[in-house]
C-alpha cells in the first residue's frame, strides 16, 4: 500500500463513516473503479483466508481514528453519559434496585443495550458479511438500497410534525461575548438534545440499535439506518444524527480494539507508517465532517445522500455487473 492510497483511502472512510453513505461500501468501490493495484487491496481483503488482510486491517485503524475523533466531538456529551452510567451502576449494586435517575443515566443504558446486537452480530458474522458481500457488485447493490432506505426515511419524518427551526447560537448572545457564550449555549444545547432522546422507549432504543447490523453489509450506512431509525421513532434530523453518532462510537471502537492487534503481525508488516498517516487524515476529516453535518442537519434533510446513494449505487452496478 503506497502513502497515497493509504491518504486518499483514510479521507474516503473519515468522511463516509459518518456521512450517511456507508464507508464499507465506498473502501470497497472507489478502489475498485479506480482499478490495478487499488482494486487488488479489494479483492484480497475479501478472500475466505483473508484473516491477516492488511487493507482490512488498515481499514480497522482507520475506523478506531474516526471513533476517537466522535469521542472528541461529543466530549461533553460522553462525559455525562459515563458519569450517568458509573453512577446508576454503583446505585443499584447498593440498593439491588434497578433505578434511573436523569436523562443522563437513562441515555446511558439505552446506549449500552442497544449495542448489544450489533456487538454479537458483528462477533459472530463479520467474517462470513466481508467474505460474501465486501465485493465491488454486492457493495454496489447495497448502496442502491441504502439510497432506497433513506428516501423511506424521509417519508417517514414526513409523518410526524415537523420540528421548529432552530435559531443559530450566534442569535441569541452578544457580540462582544460570543466566543464564551456560544460555548455555554451549545453546551445546554447539547443537554437538551440528549434529554429530548432519553424520551424514547428502551425498545425504540434496541430498535434502532438493531438497524446498525445493516452496516455489516458493505453499501449500507451505520449512520445512515440508525437517523432513519431515529425519525421512525420521531426523532427530528438533529437529534436522529446526534443519537446515531452516539450509538455508534462504542460499536465502532469496540470492534476497532478487538482487531487492532492484527497489525502488530503478518497483516501490518511494512504499513505502520501509512497506518499513522491514515489514521491522521481519517480521524481530522471525521471531525470536520461531524462538525458538519450537526450543523447541516439543524435545517436540511437525507434526500441529497439518498439521491447520490442511488445514483453511485446503479453506476456501480453497471460497472461491475
Amino acid at each position: 500500500m503506497s502513502y497515497l492510497q493509504a491518504v486518499v483511502i483514510a479521507l474516503v472512510q473519515g468522511v463516509t463513516e459518518l456521512f450517511p453513505i456507508s464507508s464499507l461500501g465506498h473502501s470497497v468501490l472507489v478502489p475498485a473503479w479506480i482499478g490495478g493495484g487499488w482494486q487488488t487491496l479489494v479483492t484480497q481483503s475479501s478472500q475466505a483466508n483473508s484473516e491477516e488482510s492488511f487493507y482490512l486491517a488498515f481499514i480497522v485503524a482507520l475506523h478506531v481514528a474516526t471513533a476517537l475523533a466522535l469521542l472528541w466531538y461529543f466530549r461533553a456529551d460522553w462525559y455525562r453519559i459515563i458519569t450517568g452510567f458509573v453512577r446508576s451502576a454503583v446505585r443499584m449494586v447498593r440498593t439491588r434496585q434497578i433505578a434511573l435517575e436523569g436523562s443522563d443515566e437513562r441515555l446511558a443504558w439505552m446506549i449500552a443495550v442497544a449495542t448489544i446486537p450489533v456487538g454479537l452480530t458483528g462477533v459472530a458474522l463479520e467474517h462470513t458479511f466481508r467474505t460474501i458481500f465486501a465485493k465491488p457488485i454486492a457493495a454496489a447493490v447495497f448502496l442502491f438500497i441504502n439510497g432506497l432506505v433513506l428516501f423511506w426515511g424521509e417519508r417517514l419524518r414526513r409523518r410526524h410534525k415537523a420540528a421548529a427551526p432552530i435559531a443559530p447560537v450566534e442569535a441569541h448572545v452578544p457580540a462582544h461575548s460570543r466566543p464564551r457564550a456560544r460555548q455555554r449555549a451549545e453546551i445546554h444545547a447539547a443537554k437538551e438534545a440528549d434529554g429530548r432522546i432519553a424520551k424514547l422507549t428502551f425498545r425504540d432504543a434496541i430498535a434502532i440499535g438493531v438497524l446498525q447490523i445493516g452496516a455489516l453489509f458493505a453499501g449500507i450506512s451505520r449512520s445512515g439506518t440508525t437517523m432513519v431509525g431515529g425519525l421512525w421513532r420521531g426523532l427530528d434530523h438533529e437529534d436522529a444524527a446526534r443519537f446515531g453518532f452516539l450509538l455508534a462510537t462504542p460499536a465502532i471502537l469496540a470492534a476497532g480494539v478487538l482487531k487492532m492487534p492484527n497489525l502488530a503481525g503478518s497483516a501490518g508488516a511494512n504499513i505502520h507508517g501509512q497506518v499513522v498517516v491514515g489514521m491522521i487524515v481519517a480521524g481530522v476529516s471525521a471531525y470536520f465532517s461531524v462538525r458538519f453535518l450537526m450543523r447541516y442537519f439543524q435545517t436540511r434533510t437525507l434526500t441529497p445522500f439518498a439521491i447520490y446513494c442511488v445514483l453511485f449505487g446503479a453506476a456501480s452496478f453497471i460497472r461491475f455487473a
